[in-house]
């Protein structure tokens, strides 16, 4: 299928690389689902195409890459299985076998559940988190639209805002902002930490809320400061909505629901266990005698930690995770040209000296403040998929694993201030960058070189096609 089809979107009986699509599922914004068959595989089907629209949210294209990288790598009962992916340069799309259950999300709308329900669920889910995080892939989007319980237990949904500890982070690196369901999302992901498998048990900790309770534990904010407010405001307690809640089931969803990873569950294995054995569930003191009043007040906002606390643990785990990373920015506005080829060198070179190192590539749509930005080219398509494809096209000849090469396109104004502010973001080790040789594209895009050299916070490597191949900034 040709690239200027893409923002087409599909009909009933259409064929994409062999799929015939059968009909269309309920989806949401971000891409269309669809029952679909092939002739090689004898299971059902489901495609999952992206909306590439021309000013379609880039945070599509971004979560449709996580989401092919991971989903390929994982096995077993708990996850669809992956079948095929398209070709972005061509027609993306994720192939997985549909999944036969109830969702979750079904079974919400009759909460509140009875209590052996809330637990036969939290152990299904549970079981599927212990095999997920065993994969090394945090969900981070977990919630009831994204599990299917069927005979086979429970099944993750979604991984578009997953991460895989193996893989870089695309999402991470691209935006600061919280990335989750705000119903659901952990105080550490507020925070912009995205590595931890206690993210998952507090997500499932709002879901047991959710089906004992028929609420939900801190409501559906709409702005970051609202997602914020579970750092320092526990949620109502669950037995003064339903008295007949038990107080072990209470005691195991505060234990989810704890603020401070270090008092929250430390694997999904325990909390299964508690679950199925909550004669054996130690009840805090709070549950035994909880004090009212202005003593209670203080007692709980003490024992809460600080947002500066938290932000320094999600800081320092970020620093310490995973090789050093050199980002490489490169100008693919007029294609590759002398400055792209002699940029692709450089980095070839620094790659090979440090071979425990990843690259992030780097290029910037630019836009301007006064007039309308251009999302699609003269024949419709989206110019920022043309500039990702180009991206990785220019870095092919660098035989980069999944594992040590990340792509990225941004728009800005100031192609200086987006390189700067990627690498602050991110704590880049090292930045190549090119610098133009002749006159007026000199002035401009050296500019550029000349403002990365004295800002960043790192090492950096100006390419020139003329004289030396490299200065060290």
């Amino acid at each position: 299928m040709r690239r200027e089809d893409a923002v087409e979107r599909p009909n009933t009986g259409a064929k994409i690389d062999g799929f015939e699509l059968i009909e269309p599922l309920p989806s949401g914004g971000m891409a269309s689902l669809w029952r679909a068959r092939h002739a090689d595989f004898d299971v059902p089907l489901i495609l999952k195409i992206p909306f590439l629209d021309p000013g379609q949210d880039v945070s599509v294209i971004i979560g449709y890459e996580v989401e092919e990288m991971i989903l390929k790598r994982l096995s077993g009962p708990h996850v669809p299985r992956f079948i095929a992916s398209g070709d972005l340069a061509e027609r993306p799309y994720l192939a997985m076998e549909f999944v036969a259950g109830v969702s979750l999300a079904k079974r919400a709308e009759a909460a509140p559940l009875a209590t052996e329900e809330v637990a036969r669920i939290g152990i299904a889910i549970g079981t599927a988190l212990t095999d997920l995080h065993r994969q090394g892939v945090v969900h981070l989007d977990l919630k009831p639209q994204n599990v299917i319980l069927g005979e086979r237990g429970a099944v993750l949904l979604d991984f578009g805002l997953a991460r895989h500890a193996d893989l870089p982070d695309l999402l991470g690196e691209e935006s600061a902002v919280p990335m989750g369901t705000p119903a659901y999302i952990a105080p550490e992901q507020v925070l912009g930490d995205r590595t931890d498998p206690a993210s998952d048990l507090f997500a499932l900790g709002c879901i047991l809320y959710q089906l004992a309770t028929g609420e939900e534990p801190f409501g559906r904010p709409s702005t970051t400061a609202g997602m914020k407010r579970r750092l320092y405001h526990a949620p109502r307690p669950m037995r003064a909505i339903r008295p007949d809640i038990p107080a072990w089931l209470e005691a195991i969803v505060a234990h989810c629901l704890e603020v401070d990873r270090g008092r929250r569950y430390a694997d999904a294995a325990k909390l299964i266990f508690d679950l199925r054995n909550p004669e054996q569930v130690v009840l805090p003191r709070s549950n035994r005698a909880r004090p009212g009043g202005i003593l209670g007040w203080l007692k709980q906002l003490f024992h809460r930690p600080s947002e500066a606390v938290l932000v320094g643990t999600a800081a320092e785990g970020r620093r310490r995770a995973g090789p050093s990373i050199v980002l490489t920015a490169v100008d693919l506005s007029d294609g590759a040209d002398p400055l792209a080829a002699a940029i692709l060198a450089e980095t070839q070179r620094l790659l090979a000296a440090r071979p425990d190192s990843w690259l992030a590539c780097l290029t910037v749509i630019k836009t301007d403040l006064v007039k309308e930005t251009q999302y699609a080219d003269s024949k419709g398509r989206s110019i920022y998929v043309r500039r990702l494809v180009a991206l990785k096209d220019w870095a092919r000849p660098l035989h980069l694993s999944e594992e040590r090469v990340s792509y990225h396109v941004i728009e800005a104004v100031s192609a200086a201030d987006a390189i700067l502010r990627y690498a602050e973001h991110n704590q880049i080790d090292h930045i190549v960058i090119g610098a133009r040789s002749s006159s007026a594209l000199r002035r401009h895009l050296g500019s550029v070189s000349t403002k990365v050299v004295a800002e960043a916070h790192c090492s950096v490597s100006v390419v020139r096609t003329k004289g030396a191949a490299g200065e060290q900034g």
